[in-house]
């Protein structure tokens, strides 16, 4: 069996975004969230049997707390926020299983997901439908990939080196050393895409970077320069790796059988009769 864990947050903001405004009989907005379920419900119709949305709750995460500038709800439209809960409920009546995040992220979730379907010998393949590229470091083999739906990309571990530089177990560092605008974190001064991707293909992890850079053997921009960034700075390039690192230890269900569709629910219906 294949085991879908789709963004359902990555989902909403992309469906809000690409369709015309639809207001229930309330007047509230819920285009972005028609679109989602039927985007879902086609995933079905077109074989999916294991399904499962993470959805961020809250925004806000555990990360908050560990470095200030961490992406918020802030300037995020009311019209698209308050459609996070009727997703969820939407999606509940359709009976697809959401797991809605608070204290951790989407992101999280879809990792820990994952790796407990993994687990299982039955599974075949688990697709973590999303194109953020944090998703890239749970990749492994060819059992657990990465889908962009959108672009109707699919990466596995040797799709992931080719884009990034570095292996899925680096992408932590990766993203420590270049940074992530969407998520508030801005990397290292001086570190580029380039250059953190050749150092990190061939030493793994921040900490098994040489201080001396006359010892890196890789051809790289100013070594020297980076060389004293990454020693200046390294408790907040760990930092930086501690924020990009998805949890995996989230209890999210006991078996994969329990993210089988069996149906909609008698609930199941649009939302609102949206218009």
């Amino acid at each position: 069996m294949d085991v879908h864990l789709i963004d359902g947050t990555y989902e909403l903001f992309r469906h809000y975004y690409a369709l015309p405004s639809a207001l229930d009989t309330e007047g509230q907005e819920v285009a972005a969230v028609r679109g989602v379920v039927a985007s879902i419900l086609g995933m079905i119709s077109s074989g999916a049997t294991h399904i499962a949305v993470a959805t961020d709750h809250v925004i806000e995460s555990f990360r908050n707390e560990l470095w200030a500038a961490y992406k918020t709800g802030a300037g995020v439209e009311p019209e698209l926020m308050a459609q996070f809960p009727l997703l969820e409920e939407a999606l509940f009546a359709v009976g697809v299983v959401v797991w809605p995040m608070v204290e951790f992220e989407a992101d999280d979730a879809l990792a820990a997901g994952a790796t407990a379907a993994a687990l299982d010998p039955r599974v075949e393949r688990v697709i973590i439908c999303t194109p953020d590229k944090d998703l890239a470091q749970c990749v492994r083999g060819t059992r657990i990939v990465q889908m962009d739906r959108r672009k109707r990309i699919t990466r596995d571990e040797a799709g992931v080196v080719a884009k990034f530089g570095v292996a899925p177990t680096s992408i932590p560092d990766y993203l420590a050393l270049v940074g992530d605008a969407a998520d508030g974190y801005p990397g290292l001064s001086g570190w580029g895409a380039k250059s953190a991707a050749a150092l990190l293909a061939r030493y793994g992890h921040l900490e098994a970077i040489p201080a001396d850079w006359r010892q890196w053997g890789v051809n790289v921009v100013k070594p020297s320069a980076l060389a004293i960034t990454l020693l200046r700075d390294r408790e907040r390039a760990i930092l930086f790796r501690t924020l990009a690192t998805l949890r995996t230890d989230i209890p999210l269900f006991e078996s994969v059988d329990q993210l089988q569709w069996k149906g909609p629910t008698p609930r199941f219906r649009y939302p609102r009769s949206a218009t």
